[in-house]
């Protein structure tokens, strides 16, 4: 690519750009808005695109077209096929590609500097651009190394409990000073080794970090990486001198970050730790090992629709049991046959509920459940007190009572639903031998108000349905 000079217009049509990204983040904050948001972020792509390719000479324009239908094809099909209860794990996917990008341009502008404008007469790359370069790798290469791990893991092909590394936290540290001063080295001297060595060590820490992340911590490793990916991006945009790029990956990179700061602290978790692949990764004696025996009371569906159409108030709890059954659809039903009845309906929706952001959001959204019917933690929690029902579907961890009481607990210490101040409680699981993501058993399956469904999520709603209707 040969850099020439950016022309005043194209400066503009890059701030149009920033602008239409900014509100589209602004739409995703609702999802009554969502949809405008995406058709900004949307327009302002297309935007900035054209006008890089206009401004720069990039390659012929047959093998331009030839790359966006490659790449476009493969993200259009790949985006009508997946499954809602995949999506996490295309997230991490998606990831990973945006970290390997960020690591192949830095790339190709170290072994091509003249190309991209950032190198001297002498042929010597710039020092700026060096550290530019450097970061923009090294970040690159986190984020597609951790958002690999996080992939597997999300999608079962590697365990989701945490695998600790002896003085994981000593190698880590030492790892990442190593990174920084090879990056600082780098500004010296541009050997190939140095270059190299940095992309390699960036490569083993993204993976250090993410391997001791248990799977109940999943949704904020996913936001963190996103933050990771902007950065990226934003790094490379300096490399490219491409205003567009900085913007862009600056609103992702920041985005994220304060994205997963406010999910930290809705799990009572540090923000540093997260940065440094830390918590949600100690033993503990509060895992899925051994189960005491204790009573616990089976219902039927028949029982469940008798309960819940007599209520005056309702809270459903969804969670990623919900996600892998597909019963939203059924659910929203549910809620439709009770308020027909004349009980108040409300769904209650954690802040890791799932395993990504905003993952119950996004599957309520799509069975068109009322906005105005869905809250979040801090909004519903005082409300189950004077609940007749709580109803959990596939839901676990944040409804454990540990998460208050026990220590040991791996989610001690994590906000959780007062599920247990209302006066029934009905809990949708598929069995009693399993426990949450996190491998903690739960109180309230034992509670005297709690009545255990054990059936497949949208089978178990259907059944309740067909109770409801008659």
């Amino acid at each position: 690519m040969e850099h020439v000079a950016t022309p005043s217009w194209a400066m503009f049509a890059y701030l149009i750009s920033g602008v239409l990204f900014i509100l589209a983040l602004r739409g995703l904050s609702s999802p009554a808005t969502s949809r405008t948001g995406n058709r900004f972020g949307m327009i302002g792509m297309t935007i900035a695109v054209v006008t890089t390719l206009v401004t720069h000479q990039i390659a012929s324009l047959p093998e331009i077209v030839g790359a966006l239908a490659i790449g476009g094809g493969i993200g259009w099909v790949t985006a009508r096929k997946i499954a809602m209860t995949d999506m996490p794990q295309l997230v991490a996917a998606f990831h990973s590609l945006v970290g390997l990008a960020a690591v192949l341009v830095g790339w190709a502008a170290y072994l091509n500097p003249e190309a991209f404008g950032i190198a001297g007469p002498d042929g010597v790359i710039e020092a700026q651009s060096r550290v530019e370069m450097g970061l923009g790798i090294a970040i690159g290469a986190i984020t597609f190394s951790g958002s690999v791990i996080a992939f597997l893991k999300l999608a079962g092909k590697m365990s989701g409990a945490p695998i600790m590394l002896p003085g994981r936290h000593v190698l880590n540290l030492g790892t990442i000073i190593a990174i920084l001063g090879l990056v600082g080295y780098f500004t010296q001297d541009q050997a190939l080794w140095v270059i190299a060595t940095v992309t390699a060590l960036s490569f083993i820490i993204g993976f250090l970090l993410i391997i001791p992340i248990g799977g109940a911590d999943m949704p904020v490793v996913v936001s963190m990486l996103n933050s990771y990916s902007g950065w990226a991006a934003a790094a490379m945009g300096f490399t490219l001198h491409n205003t567009a790029m900085i913007i862009t990956g600056a609103l992702v990179g920041s985005s994220g970050a304060i994205l997963s700061y406010i999910m930290c602290k809705a799990m009572n978790r540090g923000f540093l730790s997260v940065i440094a692949g830390g918590f949600g990764a100690e033993a503990s004696a509060g895992g899925g090992e051994a189960r005491e025996q204790r009573p616990w009371k089976r219902g039927s569906a028949e029982d469940a629709a008798y309960m819940l159409g007599e209520a005056e108030k309702v809270i459903i709890i969804p969670g990623y049991g919900m996600a892998v059954s597909q019963a939203q659809h059924a659910l929203r039903e549910m809620g439709d046959l009770l308020k027909a009845k004349g009980v108040e309906v409300k769904y209650a929706i954690h802040p890791v509920a799932g395993r990504m952001p905003g993952h119950m959001n996004v599957l309520l959204a799509e069975a068109q459940v009322p906005y105005d019917e869905v809250f979040e933690l801090e909004d519903i929690n005082s409300e189950f007190a004077t609940a007749d029902v709580a109803f959990i579907i596939g839901a676990n961890d944040v409804v454990n009572p540990a998460a208050k009481t026990d220590k040991s607990s791996p989610i001690y210490g994590m906000p959780v639903f007062d599920v247990d101040k209302a006066k029934q409680v009905f809990f949708i699981k598929r069995s009693m031998g399993g426990v949450g993501y996190a491998g903690v058993d739960n109180d309230v399956f034992y509670m005297d108000q709690t009545l255990m469904l054990l059936a497949d999520a949208k089978k178990m709603v259907e059944d309740i349905n067909k109770g409801l209707a008659h």
